[in-house]
């Protein structure tokens, strides 16, 4: 079967690692950056390791240098995956990336990337929402204050608070403050969390953070009582099958414990994390997860309506998607 034609729901996707790397070249030669190195004979980014990634990652990321990078960026990643039925995304965005930290410049990348947004809503017809993001590994100091630009900035499509990062850097307990800022300021709440440490992880997320979200979380299958907790607070994971695989966290699909997680009455999404790196879209995981596991278009539609009932969009929006979702799936 043909799965790039059915309609798609993804909350977890780094805008930065969404760039299809023809569009990073396209930017590099506008700018007359060397970026060497970067991409194999395909033309597809190159690298041995997840260090190996992060570095090639900080790379491309040299020519998303402004507002107008940001912007083209948008509208380049969205018109990518919607080429695989993508209908609604949730991208996450960092001050420090988008200007470093200095709220002036936030809100000039901000207001570029909502205005690609409503491009891409009227000539694409598909939809996007920003997660903010601190970096883990910048620090709890420095999460307060992306915090604090995030209590300052809200409204339009930044609806979303996750940190990112390095998993093994202090603790989530550590950034319960900020998180706590963004809370009061009216987001809702992810965190990556049991992708690279285990389930207690996710058990800290929940604790300390108290999350509505766990992006990956996979890990929580090692402490069945995390899982039980998953269940009964109606958590949802924002799964990365291929993501996780390309990694070497899993060596396959059959290995991978999203099936699991779903026959223990777990709430799942599948999303691609930073597709055009760890060479996927979704009409892989569709395909791959179909032939693994045998999942019909029954459940591709259930994991769809549970995105969206776990969206950080609006009631209106969420209208939107469920009638596309009903009606392509019937």
């Amino acid at each position: 079967m043909n799965y790039n034609k059915l309609p798609k729901c993804e909350l977890h996707v780094h805008l930065e690692g969404a760039a299809p790397p023809e569009f990073i070249r396209q930017l590099a030669k506008e700018q007359k950056i060397d970026l060497t190195g970067l991409f194999d004979s395909d033309g597809d980014y190159f690298f041995n390791d997840f260090n190996d990634f992060l570095n090639i990652y900080d790379q491309a990321c040299k020519v998303l240098n402004g507002p107008e990078e940001f912007y083209r960026l948008v509208i380049a990643a969205l018109r990518s995956s919607a080429q695989h039925g993508v209908i609604y995304t949730e991208f996450f965005v960092s001050p420090d990336f988008c200007g470093g930290g200095d709220i002036l410049a936030w809100r000039k990348y901000l207001a570029a990337m909502e205005e690609a947004a409503a491009y891409c809503e009227v000539e694409m017809s598909v939809y996007c929402r920003f997660i903010l993001t601190p970096i883990r590994h910048l620090g709890a100091e420095r999460a307060r204050v992306i915090a604090d630009i995030a209590q300052k900035t809200k409204g339009g499509r930044l609806t979303g608070f996750g940190m990112g990062g390095d998993e093994t850097f202090l603790t989530p307990k550590d950034f319960s403050y900020a998180f706590d800022m963004a809370r009061e300021a009216g987001y809702r709440l992810t965190n990556h969390a049991g992708e690279i440490v285990g389930a207690n992880s996710v058990l800290d997320s929940l604790e300390y953070l108290k999350v509505e979200r766990i992006g990956h979380g996979v890990r929580a299958i090692e402490d069945l009582a995390v899982v039980q907790r998953l269940v009964e607070e109606n958590i949802t994971l924002e799964v990365n099958p291929g993501s996780n695989i390309f990694l070497g966290f899993y060596k396959d699909l059959k290995s991978h414990p999203i099936q699991r997680l779903c026959e223990l009455g777990v709430q799942v999404t599948v999303s691609t994390d930073d597709p055009p790196f760890f060479k996927t879209n979704m009409t892989k995981e569709y395909s791959n997860l179909a032939n693994v596991f045998n999942w019909k278009n029954e459940t591709f539609f259930s994991l769809n309506m549970d995105a969206v009932k776990a969206a950080f969009c609006d009631d209106k929006t969420k209208e939107i998607l469920n009638s596309i979702l009903e009606r392509e799936y019937a």
